[in-house]
């Protein structure tokens, strides 16, 4: 008798620990952001900023793969505000993405507690406001995801670990900028470029040691080239995707995009330049930092290093050398390359074509002749509420019909567990950046002129990466992409160009099935906030 309690005393014991092990790196984060204005002299001028706990940039997330993260954010702003997640998949928590279409905006002296799961993923990821134009006025950070100890990853531990938020900026107001827009009238070119937020900042290293960099070009329009003199860099990783390690004397970064590379200290020890300059710009703009060797006696010097001489090619051929590492764990233990994406029969073809247009004699942004307007009632509400007349499901066709630009709430409907093509195609003549939330997608092919059937040929369907955010694309020329909607939802798929979003240039993926199931995707959740024609429903 004494030996059997001992036995179950044992075996629960083992229950017990077999369970603290599968959650022990699971655990809950806890965080309170307060969001506030302020004042900072960025470009040498004193303007308003938006602050997250006094911080601009805002506070760095750093989690590890599949930690839940409660955050309450307090507005303490004079217009309702919002921050998504970009990049985070909100696996079946659409709820959580933090755009118009999914979630009311916190209002004025008010709170919303965002509850999600980094689950899944590893990388470098960033947040910032989907709101207006506040973007323009900071908000934003960074979200990087390590890995857990039972995953390995595709190269040593670095040495030290450092975040670089580069993007272009603007002197002038967010407000102003909004009226500008709301006038009809495009955006001036920026004022300058920001590491960090600021021009000048340092970043120091030992002589011989390796160290990580991740880059995020959290700009509004701008596409910028990467270096550091003297230093090649190894690219690691894209947007949670482990890649074929080449070595890079610089890296395009388009708006919207991430990227990870190891630096090694090889050089003699004294001061080396930092450059972001912006790219495909008549004006170039340029910001430095310095990475310091901590047995240095000699201070940066010399011309900063070299932008790329050649243009939009150059710039397409680099992001072909973007591979996917097939051999490589992701978050989970299986190889990346154990989903043969290039296998799959795709359900269905959309070809989106961007174009600027005057509507009512005003600047708009169309995806097929269609811009965008948010209604007052999120799409991810009016569809659990059975609310009518909220959105469209038949205004964007899947092909473009060249017929007259108009306005309307975009929805284009997919099933769960379709596998679709999309095609970005650029008929203008500037470069353009494109994101969708809740996915990462394989960036299967670029080309120039128009795109047809035939171009299919050209397609990686081996190797290519996935990311979230893609240069679609260089002018007159087209971007295709596969994705695997596995994630039900309301997603917005949208120009990561934040004038052109602002003005239109968007619209939602509604990935259905007729079957609610827990399984597929997680309740309302029981803070929602409710707006527009949903206040006075009950979940």
């Amino acid at each position: 008798m004494g030996k059997a309690v001992m036995l179950r005393l044992l075996f629960g014991v083992l229950a017990v620990l077999s369970v603290s092990l599968v959650n022990a790196e699971d655990p809950y984060l806890y965080y309170t952001w307060t969001v506030t204005y302020g004042t900072r002299s960025l470009l040498g001028v004193p303007q308003q900023v938006i602050l997250i706990n006094d911080q601009f940039p805002g506070p760095k997330l750093e989690v590890v793969t599949n930690n839940n993260i409660i955050l309450n954010l307090i507005n303490k702003l004079d217009q309702p505000f919002l921050l998504t997640w970009n990049g985070v998949k909100q696996r079946k928590n659409s709820w959580q993405d933090g755009v118009l279409g999914t979630n009311c905006p916190i209002p004025p002296n008010s709170n919303y507690t965002y509850k999600f799961q980094a689950k899944d993923q590893i990388g470098s990821y960033t947040y910032f406001p989907s709101t207006l134009m506040h973007r323009a006025a900071g908000g934003f950070g960074a979200l990087n995801i390590y890995h857990r100890s039972v995953i390995p990853i595709p190269y040593a531990n670095p040495d030290g670990d450092f975040t670089l938020l580069i993007g272009d900026w603007y002197k002038t107001s967010h407000k102003t900028l909004q009226q500008t827009l709301d006038s009809g009238k495009s955006l001036p070119f920026p004022d300058g470029v920001l590491i960090n937020g600021q021009t000048q900042t340092t970043f120091s290293g030992e002589q011989g040691k390796t160290y990580m960099f991740r880059i995020s070009n959290v700009g509004l329009s701008t596409s910028l080239n990467f270096r550091i003199q003297g230093h090649t860099m190894k690219l690691v990783e894209v947007e949670g995707s482990h890649v074929i390690q080449n070595l890079y004397d610089s890296l395009d970064v388009h708006v919207g995009q991430s990227v990870t590379v190891l630096v090694t200290l090889n050089q003699p020890p004294k001061d080396y330049y930092i450059v972001a300059s912006t790219r495909f710009t008549k004006t170039v703009l340029t910001a430095t930092a310095v990475l310091h060797y901590t047995n240095s006696q000699t201070p940066v010097s010399g011309p900063l290093p070299a932008a790329p001489a050649y243009q939009y090619h150059w710039s397409m051929q680099q992001a072909r050398t973007y591979r996917w590492n097939l051999t490589s764990n992701a978050a989970r233990p299986n190889p990346q390359g154990s989903f043969h994406y290039g296998k799959i029969t795709t359900t269905k073809t959309i070809v989106l074509a961007n174009s600027g247009s005057l509507i009512n004699g005003k600047l708009r942004y169309t995806v097929n002749g269609v811009s965008f307007v948010n209604p007052d009632t999120p799409l991810k509400l009016a569809d659990y509420f059975n609310i009518p007349g909220v959105f469209s499901m038949s205004s964007i066709q899947d092909l473009p019909s060249g017929g007259a630009a108009t306005v309307a709430t975009s929805v284009v409907p997919t099933s769960l567990h379709d596998f679709i093509e999309v095609v970005f195609q650029n008929n203008e003549n500037t470069m353009q950046s494109w994101h969708l939330d809740g996915y990462d997608f394989w960036v299967v092919g670029f080309g120039s002129g128009q795109w047809a059937p035939k171009k299919r040929r050209t397609y990686n369907l081996i190797d290519a990466l996935t990311r979230h955010t893609t240069q679609v694309v260089y002018p007159n020329s087209w971007t295709a992409i596969l994705v695997s909607l596995d994630n039900q939802g309301m997603w917005n798929m949208r120009s990561a160009m934040w004038e052109r979003q602002y003005l239109g240039q968007q619209f939602y993926l509604r990935v259905w099935t007729p079957v609610r199931s827990f399984a597929n995707e997680y309740d309302i959740p029981s803070n929602v906030l409710l707006c527009g024609k949903a206040v006075g429903r009950h979940p």
